[in-house]
């Protein structure tokens, strides 16, 4: 049965290999369901907000909502990918994008003067129209289109650039890369660092890199995997601790979701908050937020997709994901989906190509990844086993291998080296898929004015561009 409706053979897959893709493509984005309810309540009833005297009880309310509409949004988005565009990717709330959920709506509404509970419903009904004009776009066949008239050198940047920055984010989730008041940026203080808080988990996310690169040298299946676990079980040798399991909180998350969470659409107060709201300001105000969303997501999705196409070698004839509009209405439902439970964006998972680098080609990836995250529903200790020391040497082997499509880029040719180069750089650098690609769009549509080489095709490129500066120019994100 499997066999027939994914076509395994056809993929040169097994139930096997896509078993350990799905796990590896989860534990490398389990993190995910502690982190979002972090960004979006603003740490919940204890958190920073709380603590400049925002309402601690309906933030850490807000804290369980989201908990639980965090994984039902992945659970829904990720097996729509799998079972209806068939592809190995996952979906789960995007990183970025909860933070400015906070930032817009839950934070904007405290120093608004506004109530945190409506802050957060209002900012619900934000995610829920930019789902739908997310899905409109998927629908009609226009995001479809969008990504294939993207100029060539930047489809090339943008699995090299994604590949990049999830070796940044690995790095930076272990504690290799750290923060410096001057240079921004630093290696990891072994000489006066905490043992285990920054070497231990730095030197673990080392070992595990060199131990997954070593186990592909030598075509060891799973390697990944693999490398994941004996980095797992380095981090409680090294820091002398034992796994922890507590599920006292998961009642009270399932009550608080339904109290506050699946219910936010309905809040009609939310609805009129959303477009004339002191922490929104006005209703074009509202709008942008509405464009920026789903500009964000979309961008987000296509690097993604193309990305991880790219390292699964899942492009068709012109350089194009196969599947790609079936993979964003999946995309977009999710986030709709996501809306409608109480979360945040939920958008394809730059760490989905985890697992495609462990051997995932079919959509029984990512009902793996679904199973996994429906567990942590009822056992969230399962996913919180596994640090994030661990997966990080996934994330920068992953990078590793993304970076081989940047060897494509014509690099004598202007027109194609000097947008490929920002697009690579700035997704790091900004920490955001999409504004390397709008920095990416805007420079390659300059550069093709101003020598003469701009064509009819570049229409498309050059609205992107438009709206970008438009983002840049009135949302800062």
């Amino acid at each position: 049965m499997l066999e027939k409706f994914f076509k395994l053979k056809e993929n040169n897959t097994t139930v096997r290999t896509e078993l350990m893709a799905g796990l590896t493509t989860f534990f490398a984005m389990a993190y995910i369901v502690f982190v979002n309810p972090n960004q979006v309540a603003a740490e919940g009833a204890n958190g920073w907000l709380a603590a400049l005297g925002a309402d601690g009880s309906k933030l850490g309310q807000i804290w369980n909502a989201v908990y639980i509409a965090s994984i039902l949004g992945a659970i829904v988005g990720t097996l729509l990918m799998g079972l209806y565009a068939k592809l190995p990717f996952a979906l789960a709330c995007g990183m970025g994008l909860n933070a400015f959920f906070c930032t817009c709506f839950v934070s904007g509404a405290f120093f608004a003067g506004e109530d945190v509970m409506t802050g957060y419903h209002s900012g619900v009904v934000v995610i829920f129209l930019s789902g739908l004009v997310f899905l409109l776009l998927s629908i009609t066949g226009l995001r479809e289109y969008i990504a294939k008239a993207m100029p060539d050198c930047l489809k090339k940047a943008i699995p090299a650039g994604i590949g990049l920055f999830i070796a940044f984010l690995g790095m930076q989730n272990a504690g290799l890369i750290q923060a410096n008041q001057y240079t921004l940026v630093q290696f990891v203080n072994i000489k006066d660092g905490d043992w285990v808080t920054q070497v231990a988990p730095a030197l673990v996310a080392f070992i595990g890199f060199i131990i997954i690169a070593i186990l592909n040298k030598l075509k060891v299946k799973g390697n990944i995997i693999i490398g994941i676990a004996a980095s797992t079980v380095l981090y409680y040798v090294f820091t002398l601790q034992v796994p922890s399991f507590d599920i006292s909180g998961v009642g009270q998350a399932f009550k608080d979701f339904g109290a506050v969470g699946i219910t936010g659409l309905l809040d009609g107060e939310a609805w009129s908050k959303a477009f004339t709201g002191a922490h929104v300001g006005s209703l074009f105000n509202a709008i942008m937020l509405i464009i920026t969303f789903c500009l964000v997501d979309m961008f987000d999705t296509v690097g993604t997709l193309y990305g991880a196409s790219a390292q699964a070698d899942m492009l068709d004839e012109n350089g194009d994901p196969i599947n790609v509009n079936k993979a964003m209405t999946a995309d977009s439902v999710g986030t709709v989906a996501g809306a409608v439970f109480g979360t945040s964006t939920v958008t394809t998972f730059v760490e989905s190509a985890s697992g495609v680098a462990e051997g995932g080609r079919t959509g029984l990836t990512s009902v793996v990844v679904s199973i996994c995250f429906a567990v942590c529903l009822f056992l969230s200790p399962v996913a919180s086993i596994v640090p994030g020391c661990a997966t990080a040497p996934a994330l920068i082997f992953v990078g590793v291998l993304m970076l081989k499509n940047f060897a494509k880029v014509d690099m004598e040719d202007m027109l194609s080296a000097v947008p490929a180069f920002l697009t690579l750089v700035m997704m790091p650098l900004t920490y955001s898929i999409s504004n390397g690609i709008g920095i990416g769009a805007i420079s390659y549509v300059l550069i093709a004015l101003f020598t003469g080489k701009y064509k009819k095709k570049d229409i498309v490129v050059t609205i992107i561009a438009l709206l970008f500066v438009l983002k840049f120019a009135l949302v800062y994100m």
